[in-house]
């Protein structure tokens, strides 16, 4: 790494200004590696266990590691990216500045639907792994008409994958130019993406030591179906849309001709029904528990069941069992050990024969039908039986979709891959929630959403994926004499061949002509969910069983920023392979982002159209600015998008500038490390002192707004009191104007360290006039610093009481209309005699700063500090 301490000193310029320096230093801290990690001089070590529990990596504490999320390449970055990267980056620079080497790498997250369908939308083209890779295939021109979008082109998978490739790094450079326009304080020599050849490795390797100790495992089961994208989806991603619907009630016939009513909202599952259920309790079904019932329409026999899910509060208090309508159906199912009947395929649509015991009279009418168009024929089916009591009655209801999805969630019996998570694991469960115990969450309250969630899992994760642009699911299958799949004792590579593609590849110990015949071998189709790889980005930054000795450098690492809505699928996910694979947590701290609210304090989001972008507000306020708006937002707080507030980060900026222009001028530069003497200047830096020890413990605690604002009123009670008393003095000779200078380095030395991380780029500047090396490289001042640039003790009272009696001969000026230089003949100070004796100590400055020729001290006159002012 180069020596920052090299870079010259700059000097003063004539006229300071922002513009441009964000090109200019941004080039100059990639040029000298300002930010590099310097992994020689980190240290491995003992850091101690973590509740009780040895760890298997230990690492000193010298390093401070960062777990960086990695944003997806799928779109464009907005301001909530810049509100908590902004955020991030000021814990790196503060920790750096401690002395702490940095491990700060940046990641994107490339792989998963959201790439596969920006191709898609861009380029107007499909997936259709039948075909075969062409090598010559060029995309059409991009934008494309929305018809192409509607009729997209099929391609081969390889093409289709070299296709997202392609976009996804060209997304990556624009990416990676607004975050270095930003500021962030990355060492860029630690990119990485979840597509790599790295990434892939990685998460392939994690998968088959899961399998090989049993935590990875294959079932045939109901599945939660995204019919759109035709993939499976988990538990995590799921969300809870209100969509309108109608109850219809269906008259099924019980015995001896009972007439038995049920309500429901899928009348086209009617020929799925394989039960009906009603709550143990509830008298009005208790003798028809144990009989059979017959459906209307198909006339199927199905039994009626007790349990104790079953709410008969709810419609008639009696429910239909599908298989599958929802996820309570399927723990019906499961519970009751039922039939199954499944009537609705992987794109959506009624399947074209009946399942075993449904006739195909009625049927047919149903047979290829979309999920509306066949609920529209049932619905006339039981209109034309008379089994339909009354009509549909509208209501509006919870619909489950899947977070990326515009289509309503099916469920679907298919073949997947599983990881234990806890969810049907009560001893894994207690594990992990205690690893969530034991983690520091900032803000503290988060800490009960990881155990809400955890605790109200329901499944293990569901983590193959049917698409394309992924990590392949790295295992193969041998094909029987028929040509059927043994799903049971998959084929897996060697870790030292990884990563592997199935679907391009041959197993060990066969070659590419025994692929899909008998006898021979078939690759898993599949791919592994998106979070499946981005839940080891420790692990795939980190170099682990590549890099050993960074490892165990870096990991367990210090930080994992993140959002609070991803607290059930990065977070937990992260947690579940560390405690799988290392025994331990990933990281010690969890600091979760707040959302951006609009000025109607809406939040933020594509679907809304309220989104707003950031280059553009970078490129007309300058960095700083923006940093700023987005320093004043808290961890998992809420923050409004403020034009406003970005033009006072502007103004604070500008001030900087100027105020360290005149401090410099009076000849600070040269008094740095020479002690004040005077009582308003040891009273100022007292009062620094406070603002150090504040700043300081706030950015322990990851408030950095606290740190802000610490520092931002000091800095302003600096420039309009301190600088107005002083700057006569500090313009003559003497040991008063050397006292003054002195202060005025300490002071300007101190402040720009404090705002640096926040502000860096103006910091950077100012610190160049006269500093050698970076400011971001400087230590981080201390108490004990500015205590030494103090003789004596310093009382902060007395720059507040000077500020205070300078403000009443400004305003007494301002009243008449006078100039601020205009001269004061005559001043009386009126208050408690104990205050004046304090004021006699700093009288002279009050004097000089006011131009007040005769201030007569006039004790016990009133009950505080009065300036009257005679012109």
């Amino acid at each position: 790494m180069t020596d920052t301490a090299r870079t010259a000193r700059a000097g003063v310029p004539e006229r300071p200004t922002l513009d441009g320096i964000e090109e200019r230093w941004a080039r100059r801290w990639q040029e000298e590696g300002t930010y590099a990690f310097d992994r020689e001089k980190a240290t491995v070590a003992g850091r101690g266990s973590t509740a009780g529990t040895p760890r298997r990596h230990g690492r000193g504490d010298d390093v401070y590691a960062i777990d960086t999320p990695p944003p997806t390449v799928s779109g464009e970055l907005h301001m909530g990216h810049v509100f908590s990267y902004t955020h991030t980056d000021t814990v790196a620079r503060f920790q750096r500045m401690r002395g702490r080497n940095v491990f700060y790498p940046m990641g994107w997250d490339d792989n998963g639907l959201p790439t596969e369908r920006r191709v898609q939308n861009v380029h107007g083209v499909s997936c259709d792994p039948s075909l075969p890779y062409d090598p010559a295939w060029q995309p059409p021109d991009a934008p494309v008409t929305e018809a192409r979008r509607r009729e997209p082109t099929p391609i081969s998978r390889r093409n289709f994958v070299e296709l997202c490739e392609r976009l996804t790094a060209a997304d990556e450079q624009i990416f990676e130019a607004l975050w270095r326009r930003l500021g962030l304080s990355v060492d860029w020599s630690l990119t990485y993406t979840t597509i790599g050849r790295t990434a892939r490795a990685t998460s392939q390797r994690m998968f088959l030591r899961n399998l090989a100790r049993g935590e990875a495992y294959q079932a045939q089961a109901p599945t939660l179906w995204d019919v759109g994208f035709g993939t499976a989806v988990a538990q995590a991603e799921l969300e809870d849309r209100e969509r309108p619907g109608a109850y219809h009630r269906l008259r099924f016939t019980g015995p001896d001709g009972r007439e038995v009513l049920i309500d429901t909202t899928r009348p086209e599952l009617l020929p799925a029904c394989v039960a009906l259920v009603c709550h143990p309790d509830d008298e009005r079904y208790a003798d028809l528990v144990g009989t059979t019932v017959r459906t209307p329409v198909f006339g199927v026999g199905v039994p009626v069941r007790a349990h104790p899910l079953a709410d008969p509060g709810k419609g008639t208090g009696v429910a239909m069992v599908c298989t599958f309508g929802d996820l309570t159906d399927v723990t019906w199912w499961r519970d009751l050990d039922l039939a199954t009947r499944v009537v609705i395929g992987r794109d959506g649509r009624l399947l074209a024969e009946p399942p075993a015991g449904v006739p195909d009279g009625p049927y047919a009418a149903l047979s290829g039908q979309s999920v509306n168009a066949a609920r529209r024929a049932v619905v006339e089916q039981l209109r034309d039986a008379g089994d339909l009591v009354g009509e549909p009655r509208e209501i509006t209801h919870p619909v489950k979709f899947y977070e990326r999805g515009d289509r309503p969630l099916e469920i679907v019996s298919t073949r997947q891959w599983y990881l234990r998570n806890g969810g049907r694991d009560a001893g894994l469960r207690a594990e992990l929630l205690a690893r969530g115990d034991e983690l520091r969450w900032v803000p503290e309250h988060m800490a009960h959403r990881y155990a809400h969630w955890v605790g109200g899992l329901t499944g293990d994760w569901l983590v193959s994926r049917q698409r394309f642009f992924g990590v392949p699911v790295p295992v193969w299958y041998r094909l029987d004499a028929f040509g059927e799949p043994d799903h049971a004792n998959p084929l897996t590579p060697d870790e030292a061949s990884l990563p592997v593609d199935p679907s391009a590849e041959p197993p060990p110990g066969y070659d590419e002509s025994r692929r899909g015949v008998p006898g021979g071998f078939v690759g898993d189709p599949d791919v592994l969910d998106t979070w499946a790889t981005s839940s080891l980005t420790p692990q795939i930054v980190g170099g682990w069983e590549t890099d050993p000795e960074l490892f165990d450098r870096i990991f367990p690492m210090d930080l994992r920023p993140q959002g609070q809505e991803i607290i059930r699928t990065w977070l937990f996910g992260t947690v579940v392979r560390a405690h799988l694979e290392h025994g331990v947590l990933p990281w010690r701290d969890a600091v979760l982002s707040g959302w951006i609210l609009d000025p109607d304090r809406k939040k933020m989001s594509k679907s809304k159209g309220n989104v707003v972008t950031p280059m553009a507000l970078l490129e007309q306020h300058g960095s700083d600015a923006v940093r700023y708006w987005a320093a004043n937002g808290r961890p998992g707080m809420d923050l409004a998008f403020d034009p406003a507030q970005i033009r006072v980060g502007r103004r604070l900026a500008t001030k900087l500038l100027n105020a360290s222009k005149f401090a410099l001028g009076l000849g600070a530069a040269d008094a740095l490390r020479t002690p004040a003497t005077t009582p308003l200047d040891t009273a100022l830096l007292a009062e620094l002192s406070t603002v150090v020890a504040t700043a300081t413990a706030a950015f322990d605690g990851y408030d950095h707004t606290a740190a802000l604002q610490a520092t931002e009123a000091f800095f302003w009670r600096f420039c309009d009191d301190y600088i107005e008393l002083v700057k006569e003095r500090a313009y003559g000779t003497g040991p008063g104007a050397d006292s003054a200078r002195a202060a005025l380095a300490t002071a300007l030395s101190v402040q720009l360290r404090l705002f640096a991380p926040v502000l860096p780029y103006v910091t950077e500047e100012v610190w160049s006039w006269w500093r050698y090396g970076s400011v971001h490289r400087a230590p981080w001042p201390t108490t004990y610093e500015v205590g030494r640039a103090i003789t004596g003790t310093g009382d902060p009272a007395l720059l507040r009481l000077a500020g205070n009696a300078l403000g009443q001969v400004r305003r007494a000026k301002s009243e008449r209309k006078l100039s601020m230089r205009a001269e004061v003949p005559l001043a009386e100070a009126l208050g408690p005699a104990g205050l004046l004796d304090q004021l006699t100590l700093v009288a002279d400055d009050v004097r000089a700063a006011g131009r007040i020729t005769t201030l007569d001290l006039l004790p016990d006159r009133a009950p505080e500090l009065v300036i009257a002012s005679a012109f």
